[in-house]
């Protein structure tokens, strides 16, 4: 009888262990619930958005060496003008300046079909835009959706940048001038959104863009699933192409995708200079999950920075890290005012150069003369269920202007060439079952 009863209250203690842990993982790092939308992860089937406008049958013609913007776009606004509709890309490889995206209008992107961006920047008209954290004019991107509610990229097949001449331009310009920055050469996105609510890509290949791959301002319940998003670093590097910049946005589902670039694979933005907090284009980004996604090579798997001025609920889990050369990077611009809070990562395997990383930005920065500097802040930021091999383990340097506090690294598995750390660099640090290089952190 005794060990029925034992047998019982073990049960017991189970099934309380287990609904403990998905109340757990259905909580955002701040302890908010994790509403059920980002549970959704359901396809969209572009059958079910309209009627089919295959770009072949409206004039665009299956000739990879003719640029044909204006047909293109010729079919978007066919279907806009008949109440909406998909635009088909097929199979086959067809070249294209910017192509502007209008209500009720989707994208997809047959397998074996490629939309390819020409490679010459006049194809991208120069218009009121968001870069680099500024609302300013900019080249348009490739794909372009302003104010489209329920816009949707499907399909198996590819959006190519063509980015290789764009590359070329900014190496050859930064030999010439070191300091030169990133808007002296003239390039476009990928992909860009803007003011569009209820977004979904999925499943396409997004490649070799000129600038950022995919770059979402001011939106509202964005999902990103299956994705691929690539660049090169080699043997010519291709310079800011980030995979995901997420601007100015709430609600946004990263899942299953794979990201190899030679930037951030995906960067959290929201404005810069010293007085970003002041400015209505700027903005926070809140309750971001990124989930059962795989880095290849990249600067940084996540990165706060280094055009941001509030990052809250941000969580990612459930990752493979191979090449990043950094997990987790807190960009303290000093001269911008920076709020990070709630920041968790967890369930991480894989490799990187440096675990975390926690150090101030100081390229381009211009206090714009402002006498004080801002102060810049990273809260509440909790590293967990990490297994990794890394060079550097606690790759932290920084200054009066910026603050850390409440970090918790608990369960962590770290092999490091550098496992040093120093624990006043934070204001209420915990460490919890922490080994690094077989040794435990009391």
């Amino acid at each position: 009888m005794k060990n029925i009863y034992l047998l019982i209250i073990a049960a017991l203690l189970l099934s309380c262990n287990q609904e403990t842990k998905i109340v757990e993982t259905n909580l955002f790092p701040d302890g908010t619930k994790i509403p059920d939308w980002f549970l959704d992860y359901s396809k969209i089937n572009p059958a079910d958005l309209g009627t089919f406008y295959t770009i072949t049958d409206y004039g665009v013609m299956g000739d990879s060496t003719i640029v044909q913007t204006e047909a293109i776009q010729k079919t978007i606004d066919e279907a806009y003008r008949n109440g909406g509709g998909v635009i088909v890309i097929p199979k086959g490889t067809f070249l294209s300046g910017a192509l502007f995206f209008k209500p009720n209008t989707h994208l997809h992107v047959t397998e074996g079909g490629v939309l390819k961006g020409s490679n010459n920047i006049d194809d991208y008209p120069f218009i009121p835009s968001r870069i680099e954290g500024q609302s300013i004019e900019y080249f348009a991107a490739l794909v372009n959706a302003t104010a489209v509610d329920g816009f949707t990229i499907t399909g198996k097949g590819i959006i190519d940048g063509n980015g290789l001449e764009f590359w070329k331009a900014f190496w050859q310009r930064r030999e010439e001038n070191p300091k030169c920055t990133n808007l002296e050469v003239s390039r476009p996105r990928l992909v860009f959104i803007w003011k569009s609510n209820n977004v979904q890509l999925q499943d396409v290949h997004l490649r070799n863009s000129g600038f950022w791959s995919s770059h979402y301002y001011q939106c509202d319940n964005v999902k990103i699933l299956d994705l691929r998003i690539t660049s090169p670093h080699q043997p010519v590097k291709a310079p800011s192409t980030d995979a995901i910049d997420i601007d100015v946005c709430n609600n946004v589902l990263i899942k299953g995708c794979y990201m190899a670039v030679n930037d951030d694979a995906i960067a959290l933005k929201g404005g810069k200079g010293p007085w970003a907090d002041k400015d209505a284009s700027n903005g926070e980004n809140t309750n971001i999950i990124i989930e059962d996604c795989e880095f290849g090579f990249c600067h940084a798997a996540l990165t706060n920075g280094s055009e941001a001025i509030h990052n809250k609920n941000i969580l990612m889990r459930n990752c493979v890290v191979k090449e990043a050369k950094r997990l987790l990077w807190l960009k303290m611009r000093p001269d911008t005012a920076q709020n990070y809070e709630y920041i968790t990562v967890e369930n991480i395997t894989g490799e990187a150069h440096s675990f975390i990383y926690i150090k101030p930005w100081t390229q381009f920065f211009d206090l714009k003369g402002r006498k004080d500097v801002p102060l810049s802040y990273s809260d509440h930021i909790t590293m967990k269920n990490i297994d990794l091999k890394c060079d550097i383990f606690y790759d932290m340097k920084i200054t009066e202007y910026d603050k850390l506090s409440n970090f918790t690294f608990e369960n962590l598995k770290i092999e490091a060439k550098d496992g040093t750390f120093d624990k006043s660099i934070i204001d209420g640090v915990t460490f919890n079952n922490v080994e690094v290089n077989g040794e435990l952190i009391k």
